[in-house]
């Protein structure tokens, strides 16, 4: 008869067979389970979808799933493992997003480079941007406590499966939540089939399809809650507003989405706000260098384990900052001038792009990208390769930085070593940099209709099934460099002003005692403080949302939002025998976060079968 092998006392592996937790054998099987089976998994779904619709699903949620259960026998301290495995798995991924841009550089012309010096230069912006990214995560995962929505569905994950009393009150939730996305996600992704099944009439499908309804939005929406997504509604709602304005004005033509010029002046809007919360911040870290005695405490979960040091964080950033900044100048001929101004532009859209993505889960890299691309033409550059390879920093350093702080949120929540999770995502960053090349080049040559740059085709030559939308926004912003347009830069402008100004007014009201009072006061102040919070003056960092997506999905989102408020309002308190569920596992919570992992799961099964029936 087999026996089966027992950790000993005190040890919470499961069985004895698995390597000890801390050893290399440890930490090695997390760094292959997540560089060499789920990255590439997700990279190449990722990839996939980017070629063939022109958006990607990140994979901090699938991973984390998949990452459980290979640490399942770990007992709770897996939770920690599967964070990890997730952490890196999310970095190859994310790396292998990133292909549109080589799909980019051949629409555009550009002559061929050696693939090395490709591979060099993207892993040096990641490696600068995951330094960035982590220096920010201090002011925007502990300070601000921003939700990230995304982290926040990973961490309850793995928290529920590694936990026997959470997993026995949150399962029924948190998994019913992920079967509804995946339902959802497979209904909204697969609406000719669903429509052919079931005899519905076309029209009809396509009503459905405009209304541009997804599981992974309005989940976004159940963990944020109504005072962000009531402003989201209400800044969609003012730009759709002022559509027939822009088009009077010719900031818009006729027929182009309100996005094409909204989203300009929602970055403004979030950077005008950061602006007035990074003044307030260091005012405040003044204040305590003011303050000599006063001991800092040291996290829990830096007691144990490899030591966060900012003094070598530092290091790192300056040295891969250098790194890029030279073989931009070397590889592609960028001037020192244009190199140092993109990497300044990383600094700032590092923080802004955080905000947005804690907030909202939305990370707006596409905006960050044109944004440079019109910066940089407002400059004097007026080459759109040299304008690409310099808003490229840009782009894969925003991806970087946010999946950073979205895999900090997490490691936050779980209390896993930051110094440990900051090394996954760096050997991570280090495979996804040479397999973004690697994949870009496979589906080029298997396809070669990808190679055709569909911006100069007509509405009968573009391709039905590979439409490189992300490519084909990036193409467009590139060639108009060559005719730049002042209103953009204007439009910005007007959004940092406004953002600003709301924002000071947010702060200054709501930090009058009266008014706290007030809205304290009973229903009566908590009607008015809401409706001042949402709709007089919403905070910029949520109503921009409104003016990154479509006015459907911001109506999906702030939904979610007004329904888990509904939801948490009529729910009764927790009996005095059975404890609270944590502040970010409530039920609204836990089901955002299975519809959000379920959609997930949705694209990674189509993404997979899409790729196997054109191979």
């Amino acid at each position: 008869m087999t026996s089966i092998a027992i950790a000993p006392a005190g040890d919470t592996r499961r069985w004895a067979w698995l390597p000890p937790v801390g050893s290399w054998g440890y930490y090695t099987l997390l760094a292959c389970v997540g560089m060499f089976i789920l990255g590439p998994l997700g990279g190449i779904t990722a990839a996939f979808m980017n070629f063939s619709i022109g958006f990607f699903v990140g994979g901090q949620v699938l991973a984390g799933i998949l990452g459980s259960v290979v640490t399942y026998g770990y007992g709770a301290e897996g939770r920690h493992g599967a964070n990890y495995i997730q952490t890196t798995a999310a970095s190859v991924a994310g790396m292998m997003a990133m292909s549109a841009l080589i799909q980019a550089m051949v629409w555009m012309g550009m002559p061929a480079v050696p693939n090395w010096q490709l591979m060099g230069y993207l892993m040096c912006i990641a490696m600068m941007a995951a330094g960035i990214g982590m220096l920010y995560t201090p002011i925007l995962v502990e300070r601000m406590q921003l939700t990230f929505p995304s982290g926040l569905a990973v961490a309850n994950i793995l928290r529920a499966l590694t936990d026997p009393e959470l997993l026995r009150r949150s399962v029924s939730r948190l998994f019913g939540g992920m079967g509804l996305g995946v339902l959802g996600g497979l209904f909204m992704n697969k609406l000719d089939v669903v429509g052919r099944v079931l005899g519905i009439a076309p029209e009809k499908m396509e009503l459905i399809a405009k209304s541009e309804f997804g599981c992974s939005t309005f989940g976004a929406g159940l963990i944020v809650g109504a005072r962000v997504g009531v402003p989201a509604i209400v800044g969609a709602g003012a730009f759709w507003a002022l559509t027939p304005y822009f088009i009077s004005i010719g900031w818009l033509k006729e027929n182009e989405p309100t996005r094409k010029i909204a989203f300009l002046i929602a970055l403004g809007m979030v950077l005008g706000a950061a602006i007035i919360d990074l003044a307030l911040i260091f005012w405040r870290i003044a204040k305590q260098l003011a303050q000599p005695g006063e001991r800092v405490q040291v996290p829990d979960e830096q007691r144990t384990g490899p030591k966060a040091s900012i003094p070598r964080l530092l290091a790192w950033v300056g040295f891969w900052t250098v790194a890029t900044v030279v073989a931009g100048m070397q590889f592609f001929h960028l001037s020192f001038g244009y190199m140092v101004f993109a990497v300044l532009l990383v600094f700032l859209f590092a923080l802004v792009n955080g905000i947005s993505l804690g907030l909202t889960d939305w990370n707006p890299i596409s905006s960050a990208f044109v944004v440079t691309v019109l910066l940089m033409a407002t400059l004097g550059l007026h080459d759109p390769i040299l304008a690409l390879m310099g808003a490229t920093v840009v782009f894969v350093s925003c991806s970087v930085a946010g999946d950073m702080q979205q895999d900090r949120s997490t490691g936050w929540r779980l209390g896993s070593n930051r110094a440990l999770q900051f090394r996954f995502q760096a050997i991570g960053l280090v495979l996804g940099a040479v397999m973004t090349v690697a994949i870009a080049e496979f589906f080029m040559a298997a396809h070669p209709i990808l190679r055709l740059d569909q911006t100069v085709m007509s509405a009968s030559e573009a391709p039905s099934q590979w439409t490189s939308a992300m490519t084909y926004k990036f193409v467009g912003a590139l060639r108009s460099i060559t005719d730049p347009k002042p209103y953009q830069t204007q439009a910005i402008l007007i959004g940092i002003a406004l953002g600003i100004l709301t924002e000071f007014l947010r702060k200054f009201i709501r930090s009058r005692k009266a008014y706290q009072q007030f809205a304290a006061s009973g229903k009566p102040g908590f009607a008015v403080d809401f409706v001042v919070d949402t709709m007089l003056l919403p905070s910029p960092y949520a109503s921009s949302f409104g003016g990154f997506v479509n006015w459907p999905t911001a109506v999906w989102f702030g939904t979610g939002g007004i329904v888990a408020s509904l939801i948490q309002a009529l729910t009764p308190k927790p009996k005095a025998s059975e404890a609270a569920l944590p502040d970010d596992m409530k039920p609204t919570s836990l089901v955002g976060g299975g519809l959000i992992a379920g959609d997930a799961l949705a694209a990674l099964g189509i993404g997979i079968v899409g790729l196997l029936a054109v191979l």
